[in-house]
């Protein structure tokens, strides 16, 4: 029998995730049947929509996200022990997957169980970052809903994030001129300087407005959207006519009382008057689509064209602490727990 480790959410989070709303549990596995794989986690994500998805569960519920993990026993002819899979079984040690389970209803594919791609000698651990699903979320949140087109002028909100500093790169590898916004200038000073965007700002010391009349005269084409708020507003206000707003996530809001929402200026006048398209989305939209994505993000970043900037933290008993960094904004890129 193998014992495994999970953390189970017991509360629901009210402001920031606290430790006290975990528990950490050992569970002994069943044997394998005919069909199944057994995986021991290796590299574990941590992402905002973790926070999103809290008030959706019922509680308890075991914490689910991606994560990377090595088969050491199997019964399935396709998984040999050895192989790597990706799935959403979260933060736990050990799992027992059947990769033939299709999602199932309402999961937003989410609980798919997949190979991990030939990463051609980049770390496994960008199986749940640049080369997993908030990869695609860029890659398809921009390309998919905004449509750019060479020379037009790209706003990305939670420019150092996970997704925003991918969503930048993908901007500038097909002509646009970028303008990034972030929380601290040494995210601002990164994004410039080591991810080529050719504006970066810090949200939370300059006025938003003034920024964009300085780094955008003539207006904002397409925006990509992950935090929401009077930021969004802002941005939105600025936009050239036909505008396309890829909305992937609103990280100002999550921590906030669902019944005590904070206030932003009212978006109609500028959606109306100019005639933007604003659509939110979900990555699993393009689930079958992931592979087309990852061709392309493995050949980005082996040639150098694309920096995965990753923030990794080491140990299982650490999956807590990263989350809340990450929902702080301490991480530059993609948020990880190796184990």
């Amino acid at each position: 029998m193998v014992k495994a480790k999970k953390y189970v959410v017991t509360k629901y989070f009210a402001g920031a995730p606290k430790r006290g709303d975990f528990d950490i549990i050992e569970e002994e596995l069943p044997p394998l049947q005919d069909g199944q794989i057994l995986a021991k986690a290796e590299f574990i994500s941590v992402d905002p929509y973790l926070r999103a998805y809290n008030s959706s569960k019922t509680i308890p519920y075991d914490q689910f996200s991606y994560q990377v993990a090595e088969v050491i026993e199997s019964k399935h002819p396709d998984y040999p022990v050895g192989s790597r899979v990706v799935s959403h079984e979260g933060w736990r040690d050990y799992i027992v997957l059947n990769p033939n389970t299709k999602p199932g209803d309402g999961a937003l594919g989410l609980d798919t169980v997949y190979k991990l791609p030939d990463m051609q000698g980049l770390s496994a651990s960008l199986g749940v970052g640049a080369v997993g699903m908030p990869g695609a979320t860029a890659y398809f949140g921009l390309l998919e809903i905004c449509q750019p087109k060479e020379g037009e002028t790209l706003v990305v909100s939670g420019a150092a994030g996970a997704v925003g500093s991918l969503v930048g790169q993908i901007g500038k590898l097909r002509g646009l001129r970028v303008i990034g916004f972030a929380g601290s200038d040494d995210k601002v000073r990164w994004l410039k300087q080591e991810l080529g965007f050719d504006h970066a700002y810090n949200y939370r010391t300059v006025n938003v407005s003034n920024a964009l009349k300085e780094a955008a005269p003539n207006g904002v084409d397409c925006y990509f959207d992950n935090v929401g708020g009077e930021l969004s507003s802002a941005v939105i206000a600025h936009m050239n006519p036909f505008g396309r707003v890829s909305v992937c996530g609103s990280i100002s809001s999550y921590n906030e009382d669902p019944t005590q929402m904070p206030k932003a200026t009212i978006l109609q006048p500028a959606l109306v008057f100019k005639q933007l398209k604003v659509e939110g989305f979900i990555v699993t939209r393009w689930l079958n689509r992931w592979p087309e994505a990852f061709k392309d993000l493995i050949e980005w970043i082996k040639s150098g064209k694309m920096v995965a900037q990753e923030h990794v933290t080491d140990g299982f008993d650490n999956l807590y602490d990263a989350f809340v960094g990450m929902l702080a904004g301490e991480n530059k890129g993609k948020a990880v727990v190796k184990v």
